[in-house]
């Protein structure tokens, strides 16, 4: 029977009454392959047999982490999670804490995100006073152990790594944005999916599988390499580097391409912008509205006017990377997504760049 986290956690700390947890205490090289072996089940649940090998205490960051399988819905500390980025789009994140502290729904966004996140399609209610630190304060659409493959599919990822570490491989924009709130915090518990359990390698060769899969973005703002080493420990906007770049490509989702092809898909986009895409944003001011959408005018439509198996970055082609066949979906200016953008945060739904420039204001 799988244990819970509580019980699994109080296993470990029982035994580390001898300083460490010892695992046939002769064998003090055993590899992380054994350790996992060691610790979990076929099934993939926290076993407490700790019959070989060797294990320093606080080398597993969970026992419930170090378990988790591939597909797992696996319930996550968001202080617990590392990045496997350098940089955020901070405009990014200045929408959504602009839409969560100053937002115009008649449910505070924040909840729908977290119910998005944790597989649950969106909010369906909240108490006046509900807040993300309270789950019992508000409900989502799906009730946790009904979810389906649509519902799943919009969750964050993680890659566990060795010592059970997970590394978040989408949705450091909105777990720093939950990190950021008052009611959320490094406590705040969400779901990830788990996409793979790659803690029986080494460190090494964690990073080598990760690169090789296309996990991790090791390269800073201005598109240098960046060590593995150096990449943040955790989510919080102080832990990351500010990619306009980033930002840009954000806001011209579904105007010039669509999200969720590829992991670190802005990115990507992000660079071919910096790079080749010969646009010129010498006068591109990020604190006013009509500048911004002109810049995401420009951009977009010369995303949308590449033939679309142009290699944009990385061997990936603007069809990889979910190019538009029209720009704006084929819809006028002041009609579909480009529109919505559009509007000011004066108006009764204003778009994503008026909450974030609002939120910005406010920090100046």
């Amino acid at each position: 029977m799988k244990l819970s986290r509580q019980t699994a956690s109080a296993a470990l700390a029982a035994v580390a009454l001898a300083g460490a947890v010892s695992v046939g205490a002769a064998d003090a090289s055993a590899q992380p392959s054994a350790v996992r072996a060691s610790l979990c089940n076929s099934a993939g649940a926290f076993t407490g047999s700790l019959s070989t090998g060797s294990l320093a205490l606080g080398s597993v960051a969970d026992p419930a982490y170090l378990c988790a399988q591939p597909g797992d819905l696996l319930d996550v500390r968001i202080g617990d999670v590392r990045a496997t980025q350098p940089s955020l789009g901070y405009d990014e994140v200045y929408y959504k804490l602009g839409r969560y502290t100053l937002g115009k729904d008649a449910i505070n966004k924040k909840f729908d995100d977290w119910c998005e996140a944790n597989g649950q399609v969106k909010a369906a209610s909240a108490a006046p006073d509900a807040s993300l630190s309270n789950p019992a304060s508000f409900t989502c659409e799906v009730p946790v152990g009904q979810e389906t493959a649509d519902s799943i599919a919009p969750m964050k990822t993680v890659v566990i790594g060795p010592g059970g570490r997970p590394y978040l491989t989408d949705g450091h924009h909105t777990l720093t944005s939950f990190y950021e709130l008052a009611d959320g915090g490094p406590d705040l518990h969400v779901r990830l999916r788990v996409l793979g359990n790659l803690s029986g390698l080494s460190t090494q060769d964690f990073w080598a599988e990760m690169k090789r899969n296309k996990w991790v973005w090791d390269r800073d703002v201005d598109g240098n390499p960046v060590a593995v080493d150096k990449l943040p420990a955790g989510v919080g906007l102080a832990n990351f580097a500010d990619d306009r770049y980033r930002s840009l490509m954000y806001f011209a989702r579904d105007i010039g391409y669509t999200a969720g092809t590829v992991p670190f898909q802005e990115f990507y986009w992000g660079s071919w912008v910096r790079g080749t895409s010969g646009i010129d944003l010498s006068t591109w001011n990020q604190n006013d509205l009509t500048s911004y959408l002109d810049v995401v005018k420009r951009v977009t439509k010369a995303q949308t006017a590449l033939p679309s198996g142009t290699v944009v970055e990385a061997g990936f082609t603007a069809q990889d990377l979910g190019v538009l066949a029209q720009w704006n979906d084929g819809k006028a200016e002041g009609k579909g997504e480009f529109a919505k953008l559009s509007k000011p945060y004066s108006d009764e739904k204003p778009g994503k760049l008026a909450y974030a420039l609002e939120y910005k204001r406010g920090l100046r």
